[in-house]
């Protein structure tokens, strides 16, 4: 990892630890199950999911398309709005 970055990474590694100290349970047991999916350009910083596969011990992936995740999901939320309305915030 370079030099410049292993701060701010293990700045994002120290906030992730304690998420997931704080997670419920039920919540914890699938993040173990499952891993987590980094998206969006901080998916991409100098080896993040490197170093937090290291020092959570869980599976971590890069989704294939991290820089347009949101604009894809948002697509696609869009796509189902009639079903997903009772979930969408229309206010904020």
């Amino acid at each position: 990892m370079a030099e410049a970055l292993a701060e701010p990474v293990q700045q994002i590694c120290d906030a992730v630890m304690q998420a997931l100290e704080a997670t419920p349970p039920d919540l914890a047991a699938d993040i173990v199950d499952r891993g987590v999916m980094l998206t969006g350009g901080g998916a991409l910083l100098g080896d993040l999911d490197l170093s937090l596969r290291e020092q959570t011990g869980l599976s971590i992936s890069v989704a294939n398309e991290s820089l347009n995740c949101v604009a894809l999901g948002t697509g696609k939320a869009l796509e189902y709005e009639k079903q997903l309305r009772h979930v969408i915030d229309y206010d904020s």
